[in-house]
């Protein structure tokens, strides 16, 4: 229990995740078995790091970074606005077609909602939007971007669990296109009510060809990256060296540009990026040790089960639990953390390792839109200046879209492996 008010302490005064994870460790391994204990600590970062797949991880950053500094932003925009900028709340739908885009460059939520803060909500605001609804159409289809691959979730849950990366990422196809569609629904159920604008004409067919050409190198990228994977020809780490080498043909020849200062710029920013991820993951290594030492997930299990012994309230269970815990915390910590605790649970209820993995990352991605803390709201209301309680009230509907969509793919197993089956995972 001590351990655990110093970590929401160190919380609470705004330490980094990453800092409160590792000192609370450390502090709970001194706590149980003195310096010796203590001075694991290194150890336990390194092993917590010493996985060869997260090698993809600073490659897909990096591939991203460039991408999305070489104009592809403006090019996939153009092309989501001439696909969808003629039905009412055409720039709304574009915001969401365009998520589904850049899915394959960023593939997290909070950079999308900063990108798209910075850029769609003062133009749909411009175009007649409401502030609060521009940011809440952009916070729920942040999450979009780390379900389809690639996605860093992915590979984080892949490499801890021993998980096929490439059957992940099969798997996060239809739940993040899904996701798009149900959100666009929403959008065109309430364009009436909420009198949304539309665009005064339709692309034509030439004008949505020159947008598409101008995008095409930038939609290839997770073509490439899943088709190497699923394929076989590539592994993971492969395949996202492989982007990175894509991007820099992109950048170099195709659009030309790309300068050295740039790429210098976007190799210290991934390197800051990754230097991020990589201490919390290492952090929660210590931590989860701890955790493990003192059998406290077996405790955590114990109460769940005691609970229920049906399987579907203990799925449900854990699926709230995660939404709550990914509201308040990072949810790369939590998965480090919680994965190891909760899915031998849902092995013992017999669900499939790419099942259980999907449910976990995608009620982890929920719970960043989740009122009143998720973090793409507090992300939204910092770069756009408005209030977090006006955007959860316009986000309501699109947050409930989206748990539907969850329990469907909770206890729907073969919805949900459909693709990854198809592709012979």
């Amino acid at each position: 229990m001590a351990i655990a008010i110093i970590f929401l302490v160190l919380l609470l005064i705004g330490a980094p995740i990453g800092v409160a994870l590792g000192l609370a460790g450390v502090i709970g391994m001194y706590e149980t078995g003195g310096i010796s204990f203590a001075a694991l600590g290194s150890s336990k970062i390194f092993h917590g790091l010493n996985i060869f797949p997260f090698l993809a991880m600073p490659f897909f950053i990096l591939a991203g970074e460039i991408m999305n500094h070489t104009g592809i932003t403006a090019r996939l925009m153009l092309l989501a606005q001439a696909l969808v900028g003629h039905f009412r709340g055409g720039l709304a739908h574009s915001n969401m077609v365009a998520s589904v885009f850049f899915s394959g460059i960023t593939g997290a939520a909070t950079a999308d909602a900063a990108a798209f803060g910075r850029t769609l909500v003062p133009e749909m605001v411009k175009q007649g939007y409401s502030r609060p609804y521009a940011c809440a159409v952009t916070a729920a289809g942040s999450i979009i971007g780390p379900t389809i691959p690639p996605s860093g979730l992915m590979v984080v849950y892949g490499s801890l669990m021993g998980v096929s990366i490439g059957g992940l990422f099969a798997t996060g196809i239809l739940p993040g296109i899904l996701i798009c569609l149900v959100c666009m629904a929403i959008i065109a159920a309430f364009a009436r009510r909420k009198n949304l604008p539309k665009s005064e004409e339709r692309a034509s067919l030439k004008q949505i060809l020159v947008h598409f050409r101008g995008s095409i190198f930038a939609l290839l990228m997770p073509l490439i990256i899943l088709g190497g994977i699923v394929t076989g020809i590539v592994t993971p780490t492969e395949a996202a060296s492989i982007a990175v080498a894509y991007a820099l043909f992109v950048g170099l020849v195709i659009y030309r540009n790309l300068s050295l200062g740039m790429l210098v710029h976007l190799l210290i920013r991934t390197a800051q990026i990754t230097a991020v991820i990589y201490l919390i993951i290492g952090a929660a290594s210590i931590f989860g040790w701890w955790l493990s030492f003192n059998q406290i997930p077996q405790a955590i299990a114990t109460f769940i089960s005691a609970l229920s012994d049906n399987p579907n309230v203990i799925l449900l269970l854990i699926i709230g639990f995660l939404l709550l815990v990914g509201m308040i915390m990072d949810i790369n910590a939590m998965l480090i953390i919680l994965a190891p605790l909760l899915i031998p649970m849902t092995q013992q209820m017999g669900m499939d390792p790419l099942h259980a993995g999907i449910i976990f990352i995608l009620a982890l991605n929920i719970s960043l839109m989740t009122p009143p803390i998720g973090a793409c709201l507090f992300v939204l209301s910092s770069v756009t200046g408005e209030k977090l309680e006006k955007i959860s009230v316009e986000l309501t509907p699109f947050l409930i879209g989206q748990l539907a969509l969850l329990l469907i793919f909770a206890f729907s197993p073969s919805i949900t492996l459909f693709i990854p089956r198809l592709l012979g995972y």
